[in-house]
């Protein structure tokens, strides 16, 4: 099998915003990557063929465990907690829905194209990456030319200059039918819940303010994918929109989360606050707004995101989405720079009023606490699975020399492996004895059971998925039923009666 290098995987970003070193960015990237596909974490898609597309990827097994346990958190912390509803949409939506969003017209970035070899690229990442500044996305296109040709930058294939800056629309599109009726892969997933808003509140029998919730895969025609699961064609979100009136946006109970402290990046200065501060001294918009941003940093820390890794950068009118009023990224630092997870935006009345316009359909409904009709505005949580799980990656991933390994240390609820179960020698009835451990545990925890290669080989094979615990049968338990427990974080070890182990793996943690 081909070994996973960075090339495979894209070019890093360097500017202000991705602002580390380069080469020791490379190396941290590409042992992530080497050791997730290696583990069954993820790979490129049809990487066996010469063909292969950029920005696909495949889940394995451990990969497949990992997002599935970020999703039960997601939902355990942010839906039920909040009682939120859940729906699941179409992929593929007709094309008037992106005509009433707005997608076909303004969900764009900035191409360029080289004049002699036919090189494409993003005009604001190549200026951002030669400059080391931070380029906007929303530039006029003439003011990209400006800059290619002020900083004299050329194709970096045949250093030929490029052309004129084109606009890129991202929508991947599709014809349906034999009549191949023209429509579209969904860009996000918020669009069905905007689509089915008037039937979900109706149905539903919700009030105000409330939550729809959905995840699954979005599409978009990057120009140029890189870094692997960072940036890709085919995304796993999920994403939150909040409905509430307008007139009632400072009236949300702040009072669970008032002293939830935010990191705060704003005009190039991080300021720590607290959740009742940022409303107070005007910045954020809302204490609806502050609600939501610290409840998504209490996610973040249950999976395990380092607290000094974690920022809401307050993004700027030309570089947030169109339809956004306020914008703050919720960012993490990585190897690569501060690596957006979260886009949480103030959608207003844009997505409502557009489809009620478009479709000629009511949209509004009554608010019973006002006892009138109103038109909904919307505050969005979209967050990529995808780069959440690489963030998660990097930050629980450790070097260990001295002992000869690596592990991912991640919390107790994300490991795709909970408790490994080996025989010590494969004979002298161990196997047996231990089949029935793993028949024991298995109800209740995520266990794997291995017999093969020397107990040292299987012990770095669970570190390097991130197993908790190993539990070893050997001579002693052929003779008093107790075992070994090897801590993951630690590698102590303890010894259990058999009937005791279920209590101590349920009392104990990691991290």
């Amino acid at each position: 099998m081909e070994t996973i290098k960075m090339e495979n995987f894209g070019r890093a970003e360097n500017s202000k915003k991705f602002s580390c070193n380069k080469k020791e960015d490379n190396k941290i990237f590409d042992k992530v990557a080497e050791i997730a596909a290696s583990r069954g974490f993820f790979w490129p898609t049809a990487e066996i063929y010469s063909d292969k597309l950029a920005g696909f990827f495949e889940y394995g097994p451990n990969g497949l465990a990992l997002k599935n346990n970020i999703l039960q958190v997601w939902r355990e912390e942010l839906i039920e907690k909040e009682n939120m509803i859940e729906i699941d949409g179409c992929q593929i939506l007709p094309k008037s829905v992106f005509q009433a969003s707005g997608h076909l017209k303004n969900f764009d970035d900035p191409l360029i194209t080289c004049s002699k070899c036919g090189f494409k690229t993003r005009a604001d990442k190549l200026i951002q990456d030669i400059t080391k500044q931070e380029i906007p996305e929303k530039l006029e296109n003439e003011k990209y030319d400006e800059l290619l040709k002020k900083n004299k930058i050329v194709c970096p294939k045949c250093k030929s200059f490029f052309n004129k800056t084109e606009r890129w629309n991202m929508m991947l599109k599709t014809g349906v039918g034999a009549e191949l009726k023209e429509a579209y892969f969904r860009p996000e997933t918020c669009q069905s819940i905007f689509v089915n808003f008037p039937r979900i509140f109706k149905t539903c029998r919700v009030k105000l303010p409330f939550g729809i919730a959905q995840t699954g895969k979005v599409f978009r025609n990057e120009i140029a994918p890189r870094q692997g699961l960072i940036r890709e064609r085919e995304i796993n979100q999920m994403e939150i929109e909040i409905f509430f009136n307008p007139e009632k946006e400072n009236d949300f109970n702040l009072n669970p989360v008032k002293k939830e402290i935010l990191p705060i990046y704003l005009k190039d200065k991080l300021q720590r606050v607290s959740s009742e501060e940022s409303v107070k001294k005007n910045i954020v918009k809302s204490k609806l707004v502050a609600y939501y941003l610290s409840r998504l940093k209490q996610f973040y820390l249950k999976l395990g995101i380092p607290e000094d890794k974690m920022r809401f950068r307050y993004v700027n009118e030309n570089d947030r989405p169109f339809y956004s009023k306020e914008t703050w990224d919720f960012e993490v630092q990585v190897s690569t720079g501060w690596l957006e997870l979260c886009a949480c935006n103030h959608r207003g009345d844009y997505d409502l009023s557009g489809h009620q316009k478009a479709s000629k359909q009511s949209f509004e409904i009554v608010d019973e606490s006002v006892g009138k009709k109103i038109l909904p505005n919307v505050f969005e949580l979209s967050a990529g699975v995808d780069r959440t799980l690489y963030a998660i990656l990097e930050l629980t991933y450790k070097e260990e020399p001295k002992d000869d390994r690596t592990i991912f240390s991640f919390p107790k609820s994300l490991s795709p492996v909970q408790v490994a179960i080996f025989p010590l020698v494969n004979k002298e009835g161990m196997p047996e004895l231990s089949k029935k451990v793993y028949a024991l545990l298995k109800p209740q925890f995520k266990c794997f059971y291995d017999e093969s290669g020397s107990i040292g080989r299987r012990y770095r094979r669970q570190d390097e998925i991130g197993t908790m615990w190993c539990i070893t049968v050997d001579g002693q338990t052929l003779k008093d039923n107790s075992i070994t427990i090897r801590n993951r974080d630690n590698m102590t070890q303890i010894r259990l009666p058999i009937n005791k182990i279920i209590d101590y793996l349920n009392k104990s943690s990691s991290k």
